[in-house]
């Protein structure tokens, strides 16, 4: 059974732990807001760029642009953008489980994060790129991955390119998504106008003209509209990672204050449990004497 110096020397080491994890967490907390600002900033953007190529998509016949070419399923590639540093819960762990699920025979990997280089590494699967982003990566940036993957479609060494990627919905919730990246073959937009959008006849941005023609629009828009993706995608994963950080030290601190409450009280017992044993060892023996 532990003694009093055990759970004292117990006591300052889960304080010491405590600390680290609370400083963690006010770094997170920092590095979260302005990913979360980053993130939900785009999507405005996003939006409205989705409604012009909705349009655009109406206007000509996107069987001829190379992007939006769908074939037979020989090779697909993936995009996993994933985490640099560990200690954001199951973060890394559910993307992974995704990863698992995709044929090894058929699947090539591209990654941005560490922890996926690991992963591809341990699972011995074929990883034909590896991209380094800082904490806030830009546009041009991010850039190369998506370029790297049109690449790659465009050469008809890949038929599908996928993006596996933590969405972030708030801070306390973040999901798992894989999103198909190329071929394109539908633009996102909020529900109501996906619904009007597909009506008959219906142009999100009616009354617009397009020059010099629609056709050259849309081919100059494709390639800016694919990295676009990327980028925001690469967003979202930031905002997640940092919430998940956050959230876990949270956690962890919480926890380490807990156990320290109840070691605390199992000191105290103990010391009054060992003082009170002396006081009868001291009753006893003057009343010994006495005698």
């Amino acid at each position: 059974m532990a003694n009093t110096q055990d759970i004292r020397r117990r006591i300052r080491s889960i304080r010491n732990t405590a600390q680290i994890t609370k400083a963690m967490q006010m770094v997170a907390a920092s590095k979260m807001r302005k990913a979360q600002q980053h993130a939900l900033a785009g999507r405005p953007y996003a939006a409205l760029m989705n409604k012009v190529l909705v349009s655009l998509q109406q206007r000509t016949d996107p069987r001829f642009h190379p992007l939006l070419a769908v074939r037979p399923l020989q090779k697909e590639l993936v995009l996993i953008i994933s985490t640099d540093k560990g200690l954001c819960g199951a973060l890394n762990t559910n993307l992974f489980r995704e990863a698992s699920n995709f044929d090894s025979a058929k699947t090539a990997f591209v990654v941005a994060g560490k922890k996926a280089r690991q992963f591809i590494a341990r699972t011995k699967r074929e990883l034909l790129a590896d991209f380094e982003l800082k904490d806030s990566p830009t546009f041009v940036e991010a850039k190369p991955i998506s370029k790297f993957c049109m690449e790659k479609f465009l050469r008809r060494e890949v038929d599908k390119v996928s993006v596996l990627y933590t969405h972030f919905i708030n801070t306390i919730s973040q999901r798992t998504v894989v999103q198909t990246l190329l071929p394109i073959s539908r633009f996102d937009l909020p529900k109501s106008e996906t619904a009007q959008a597909e009506s008959e006849g219906h142009d999100p941005m009616i009354g617009y003209v397009f020059e010099p023609s629609a056709e050259v629009v849309l081919d100059s828009m494709l390639p800016y509209y694919v990295s676009y993706q990327v980028f925001q995608m690469i967003l979202d994963a930031r905002a997640s990672e940092h919430s998940a950080r956050m959230v876990a030290m949270k956690n962890a601190t919480d926890n380490a204050n807990q156990f320290i409450k109840d070691l605390t009280l199992e000191y105290n017992k103990m010391r009054q449990a060992g003082i009170t044993t002396e006081l009868l060892e001291i009753a006893t023996a003057q009343m010994a004497l006495g005698g």
